[in-house]
């Protein structure tokens, strides 16, 4: 876990450089709540991700 939550710290710093960052949903949770909080939360959703695809036996697709 402690792996994903540090991807998920660099997922974050890449993300406040990106064009559309302001309208979307990690920088709405950034703003509810403090940044080590929002990093497990998204390394939650990547491990609950990446779970359902490997259970499921699919690929990931961006716009699902």
């Amino acid at each position: 876990m402690t792996l994903l939550i540090h991807a998920a710290r660099a997922a974050i710093r890449v993300a406040k450089r990106k064009a559309g960052y302001a309208q979307s949903w990690l920088a709405q949770l950034i703003g509810r709540r403090n940044k080590n909080v929002a990093a497990v939360a998204v390394a939650n959703k990547n491990a609950r991700i990446a779970g359902a695809l490997l259970t499921h036996e699919r690929y990931y697709q961006p716009g699902y």
